[in-house]
């Protein structure tokens, strides 16, 4: 299994604007394309005062299923310009980690 993540950082002002444009939008859209090893994502969000910061963590079966998402240069971010009109800053890469164990209680 591999491990996406990615992070982009907002206003306070856009934030809640920013979280629902996620769920609301872009998960489906995700979700919508149906991608063969595409598991999932995870949204997570932390006031840092001046900025909020988000963080996104997909999950996908293989390298070759993130590249179904992303495409061939899978490692570039994947943001929509919805997206990117909220963002003050965001990774311009993912980082790509293989899941070595997975605890569920």
């Amino acid at each position: 299994m591999i491990s996406r993540i990615w992070h982009g950082w907002t206003t306070p002002e856009n934030a809640d604007d920013y979280e629902s444009l996620l769920k609301n939008e872009i998960f489906t859209w995700i979700s919508n394309r149906e991608i063969a090893g595409y598991r999932g994502i995870h949204l997570l969000r932390r006031n840092l005062g001046k900025e909020i910061e988000f963080v996104t963590i997909m999950w996908f079966d293989s390298i070759d299923a993130v590249r179904s998402f992303a495409g061939e240069d899978y490692e570039v971010a994947v943001v929509p310009p919805k997206a990117r009109a909220l963002l003050s800053r965001f990774d311009a890469k993912s980082q790509h980690y293989d899941v070595k164990a997975k605890l569920e209680v």
